[in-house]
């Protein structure tokens, strides 16, 4: 796993998985759900794209993932997004990336 940070949105957004599928991104749920002990306050589920937003340390972040772009988490308000929600979410990401490559190893293992 190698996370990728973007800005095409307006904001900064970690890409987990560029490539992932649900699978991936319900695993990311759960992490996140387990570890960060993060509650999903809207849940928006659609044919090609489901976004799940959550706070972390007091900021808005959205839980995304896209059949053709894959798993990522951004701040909510994308275009509105402060700086501290952009570091927030590079944060997450690298904290979450440590956690999910670790899994990767001990599914190998």
């Amino acid at each position: 796993m190698s996370l990728t940070l973007r800005t095409s949105l307006g904001c900064t957004e970690a890409v987990i998985a560029d490539d992932g599928g649900l699978k991936q991104f319900y695993n990311v749920a759960n992490v996140l759900s387990q570890d960060f002990k993060v509650k999903f306050s809207h849940k928006e589920d659609d044919f090609d794209t489901i976004n799940w937003e959550f706070r972390f340390k007091g900021h808005n972040m959205t839980l995304h993932y896209n059949i053709y772009n894959g798993v990522s988490i951004f701040p909510t308000k994308t275009h509105d997004a402060l700086n501290k929600d952009n570091k927030a979410v590079i944060e997450l990401a690298g904290v979450l990336e440590g956690k999910l490559f670790n899994m990767e190893r001990r599914n190998i293992a």
